[in-house]
């Protein structure tokens, strides 16, 4: 797969790492700006309240969230993946 680095659209200063499944050039701190929501049900607070180093270091759960902050819900497969994905970031860390 090809990668090639892009200068970030939104704050033009990171280079963001591309590939063909990514659209929008974003650097990991603007879209940490972008999730920094407020939550207002319990259940999705809880489920969000992961350490900042999780969202920093992996993409798929920056999309989750800001999927819950656009649309305002998640599927439970959506949930459960979220779940499985902390989770295994939380045994990595213990290990490491």
């Amino acid at each position: 797969m090809a990668h090639y680095k892009q200068l970030c659209a939104i704050c033009k200063k990171n280079m963001v790492l591309m590939s063909f499944r990514k659209k929008f050039p974003i650097c990991v701190d603007c879209e940490l700006k972008q999730i920094d929501g407020e939550i207002e049900n319990p259940k999705f607070k809880k489920l969000f309240d992961i350490p900042v180093k999780f969202y920093r270091e992996n993409d798929f759960l920056r999309d989750i969230k800001k999927k819950y902050l656009m649309y305002g819900f998640l599927t439970e497969k959506q949930i459960a993946a979220f779940k499985k994905t902390v989770k295994e970031m939380q045994k990595d860390l213990k290990k490491g």
